[in-house]
């Protein structure tokens, strides 16, 4: 896992001019996705399955080159500086929450029929839980970041002999590993997630979801965007 300033500037800005032109492109994706609900034509949005399929393809190549560029700095994906103030606080294990989905589907998606509403339940007690397990698991996580062996003494004396650097390293290589490994899983987690809660859905409720989550995460980035240059210019 490669480490060092040269490396992390350098991914702060592949990855984040990445992400910009993401989200220019998860913009053009709503507006097809909007207009494909307005044509009220339920076989013809049912005919779109491509449509559906190119907007997962975009959520995958995001979470690739998320993965990608975290091998190489792990810890910058848990407070992104290419994200807004009030983006990183809405951040869980270096991502969104995953039990957000269900709020954004409740009020997406209206017409439900039983049998969806059971298995809808079923997965979001299957994520609830495994959601609980990745918060305890980042929870110790942040708890040996501030425990790490010699961190004091180096605070204190400003350096460490040899035998003591090589612990601090060895402490902080395992630190970041485990965080990867948390990242990794969290972000299984929304996948999956998102694709058993797809399942459920017909193609119409798959889209207007989809219209949804998309409206939201661009809705939170304007937000943040205006929070920052408000305080900037104060």
């Amino acid at each position: 896992m490669a480490d060092g300033n040269g490396s992390t500037s350098s991914i702060v800005e592949n990855f984040g001019a990445f992400f910009n032109g993401w989200l220019v492109r998860q913009e053009r994706f709503l507006e097809q996705l909007v207009q494909a609900l307005r044509s009220q034509d339920e076989e013809e949005i049912e005919r779109r399955g491509d449509l559906i399929q190119e907007v997962l393809s975009h959520y995958d190549q995001y979470s690739a080159e998320k993965f990608k560029a975290a091998r190489e700095q792990v810890l910058l994906f848990y407070s992104p500086p290419w994200l807004t103030s009030f983006e990183k606080a809405q951040l869980w294990v270096g991502g969104f929450k995953p039990f957000i989905l269900f709020k954004i589907l409740t009020n997406s998606v209206t017409e439900l029929t039983p049998e969806q509403e059971q298995a809808i339940e079923r997965v979001k007690c299957e994520t609830r839980k495994e959601e609980r397990e990745l918060t305890q698991a980042s929870a110790a996580i942040q708890e040996s970041l501030a425990a790490l062996p010699l961190l004091n003494l180096v605070r204190c004396c400003g350096r460490a002999v040899d035998g003591e650097e090589l612990e601090l390293e060895s402490a902080m290589r395992k630190l970041k590993e485990d965080m990867l490994r948390a990242l990794e899983s969290a972000d299984k987690l929304r996948g999956s997630t998102v694709r058993k809660l797809l399942q459920t859905l017909s193609p119409v409720q798959t889209v207007k979801f989809l219209a949804a989550s998309a409206e939201f995460q661009l809705a939170v980035r304007k937000w943040g965007l205006q929070k920052d240059q408000g305080r900037a210019a104060t």
